[in-house]
């Protein structure tokens, strides 16, 4: 009950606060002075657009310092160290800039052409002056190699010169300058690159050299001004800070900082996450899931290694009303010799929940304890009516068993009997094979007799045009023995290592296609791929009541009560000893307004300590059969319990009105109304009784 009394305060505050009016967007000048002069000055050069706009979306201090503690964690080389070399090294080339590099400036350092480009990359390689040449404006050049990792060329030359002496350097541009700019007495024509091209070589090679180009090598093919450079100092450099930072975490922190601990905030990691819906024998539908995050944290003890897991779920509909939630916790122990087997691999959580026929958005939270890390991973998904046509996006598997142990349970991407492990890279050794599996829904009897099922493997490359097609198979659906489960396999030997498209169509007896989907995966050249280890907890059969209980209260949820009682029914009837199944099975009794059926079930959960969550139910259930004075028994233990609740203290002063106590009625209304005075129509009641008496 108390899960629900917070979702129902979620849900009144969305809708209160959808009706506030629109908030003028912030800028930097709408922050608090530390925390402008760090997102203006700071950080300006490293900071990417998504992370600038969820820091000025934040509300308070709290929530910026957070952020940047996760700003600068995810730059640290060392994620493991105390010590952010990064940080310091930033926080040096700052200084540096401002000391140096706006010296005789009215500019800050920070602000000028070399003190940015110094920021962003550091330290040149070689640096050479040339300020007191007649013919020369003052020009320096810098030169940088080794940066090919943040998408920069191998080697390559910068440029700055000033106009006039009392000018700063700024940073040439081949095209918008050229090198008719850096001659002091030039008279030639100024649209003329190549002839000023060959003045300057005369005047000074070393500055003639890098005045078409900034690249080594690019002016021996073209003696017009480099197209490359340009983009390197207008593009190529900017996003150097950026190359190597996925900035989803800002995102995320924004998302969840009213949801997670504090502790947590600051520490998110990526992840990689696979989702698919698939039907089982019983006709239940799951939603089978993988989430590998980046890294998975371990405490060492003295026996081994250890940590606890928590996996949230959340499942609300295209009105974002909460259909479903689970939580679950895993702990995790492992040996040395366990230890030693896993540590290079990635971890994989998989599991699956049942979820009732329609559109959702799922949204699961994993969280270590341990390490106070958490990944999330949100999705848009269908569970589709068994009835219609469909076909279910297919999954890759490079590994399958025929004969898994937990055969007749539940258990996730065990699908038609087969355990299948995928992967979300989709990424497969040159001697794996490829195994697919997927379903068909409500195949028409014409489709089922006279039909096919077609798959067209296309490899495509950066130079192709069009795709190319390695491998076309045909199978009649009449050949499939169950075409709800259909699986398919695919050698590997002989395929290029290359990106390809595995094309799955529905053909009818013309071969026409009726439903058509894709998959994409990788062949690598590697014979073998590093795998996960896969932590995959078994589930019972469908046949267990929860699974009932689960789909009954989704539907419940869904305001679907005709479908929902019936299976909240199953599941109370089969184990009447459980509180949450009772419970369940009592909340779609009061919306059917069986009131009578309602005390009947909870009566033997009222008797002791399990009767906390029954007592509203049974409060209300005993309101409506005009047992008032049970009903307010009921309402004040409940009070006594949870503390204050201003929809029982309403209750209870109806329940006195009927028993015609006015000051008891009173007495509760006008509590109600301290917690809660924006209640109009009870004002009425209370002016009304007072009038009465």
């Amino acid at each position: 009950m108390k899960i629900r009394r917070a979702l129902l305060f979620i849900i009144i505050l969305v809708g209160v606060c959808a009706l506030l009016p629109a908030q003028k967007k912030k800028t930097a000048k709408d922050l608090p002075p530390q925390y402008q002069k760090w997102l203006v000055e700071e950080v300006a050069y490293i900071i990417t657009a998504k992370e600038r706009d969820v820091f000025l979306q934040l509300e308070s201090d709290r929530e910026r310092n957070i952020f940047i503690e996760a700003f600068w964690k995810q730059r640290n080389p060392d994620p493991n160290s105390t010590e952010n070399a990064f940080k310091i090294e930033h926080y040096k080339r700052i200084t540096y800039a401002n000391q140096w590099l706006g010296k005789n400036s009215p500019t800050p350092g920070w602000r000028t052409d070399r003190g940015r480009i110094y920021i962003i990359l550091g330290q040149p390689k070689e640096i050479q002056a040339f300020e007191n040449l007649y013919d020369l404006r003052p020009v320096i050049t810098w030169f940088y190699d080794g940066m090919a990792d943040y998408g920069l060329p191998g080697s390559f030359y910068l440029v700055f010169w000033k106009k006039d002496i009392v000018d700063d350097y700024r940073l040439y541009s081949p095209i918008n300058d050229g090198p008719q700019q850096l001659m002091q007495h030039y008279a030639g024509d100024m649209a003329d690159a190549t002839t000023a091209y060959e003045a300057l070589m005369k005047i000074e090679p070393a500055v003639g050299s890098v005045s078409l180009s900034l690249i080594p090598g690019e002016t021996q093919f073209s003696a017009a001004p480099s197209l490359a450079s340009e983009i390197l100092i207008k593009q190529s450099i900017p996003e150097a800070p950026h190359y190597k930072i996925k900035d989803e975490y800002a995102e995320k922190l924004l998302k969840y900082k009213n949801i997670i601990e504090v502790d947590y905030t600051a520490n998110y990691i990526d992840n990689e996450a696979l989702i698919s819906v698939f039907q089982d024998s019983s006709g239940l539908s799951f939603v089978h899931y993988l989430i590998e995050p980046k890294r998975l944290s371990f405490e060492q003890t003295t026996t081994g290694y250890r940590t606890t897991l928590e996996i949230n779920g959340r499942v609300t509909d295209r009105q974002n009303n909460s259909i479903y939630q689970f939580d679950r916790t895993i702990p995790l122990d492992l040996t040395e010799a366990q230890m030693a087997q896993i540590k290079s691999k990635f971890f994989s959580l998989q599991d699956l929940f049942p979820l009732t026929p329609g559109q959702y958005k799922v949204n699961l939270l994993l969280k270590n304890r341990l390490s106070r890390e958490f990944t999330s991973v949100e999705a848009d998904i269908l569970v589709p009516d068994p009835a219609v046509f469909s076909m279910s996006p297919p999954v890759l598997a490079y590994k399958t068993d025929r004969e898994s142990r937990f055969k007749g349970q539940n258990k996730s991407f065990l699908l038609g009997g087969v355990q299948f492990v995928p992967s979300p890279r989709n990424a497969f050794a040159a001697d794996d094979g490829l195994s697919l599996y997927f379903q068909l829904h409500g195949l028409p009897a014409e489709l089922r007799t006279g039909g096919s099922v077609q798959y067209t493997i296309q490899r495509q490359t950066e130079t192709m045009k069009l795709p190319e097609t390695v491998k076309v198979v045909t199978r009649s659906l009449r050949e499939i023995a169950d075409p709800g489960n259909i699986f398919e396999q695919f050698p590997l030997a002989g395929m290029t290592p290359s990106h390809y498209t595995l094309n799955v169509a529905v053909l009818d007896a013309s071969k026409a296609e009726k439903l058509k989907t894709k998959v994409d995966f990788d062949i690598r050249g590697a014979t073998s791929l590093n795998r996960a280890w896969v932590l995959s907890l078994p589930q019972p059969a469908s046949t267990d009541p929860s699974f009932a209980n689960i789909v009954g209260s989704q539907l419940l949820a869904k305001k679907d009560l005709a479908k929902a009682r019936p299976l909240l029914e199953s599941a109370y009837t089969r184990d009447p000893g459980s509180p949450k199944y009772a419970l369940d099975y009592v909340l779609a009794l009061l919306e059917a307004k069986d009131y009578r059926a309602v005390i009947e079930v909870a009566k033997p959960f009222l008797a002791d300590e399990r009767r906390y969550d029954f007592l509203q139910p049974a409060g209300a259930a005993r309101q409506e059969l005009g047992a008032y004075a049970e009903a307010i028994a009921h309402y004040k233990d409940y009070l006594s319990h949870f503390g204050t609740n201003i929809g029982i203290l309403n209750s209870i002063g109806d329940c006195y009105v009927k028993l015609g106590s006015a000051a008891e009625a009173l007495a509760a209304w006008e509590r109600s109304l301290q917690l809660e005075p924006n209640q109009p129509a009870l004002r009425e009641k209370v002016k009304a009784l007072k009038d009465k008496k």
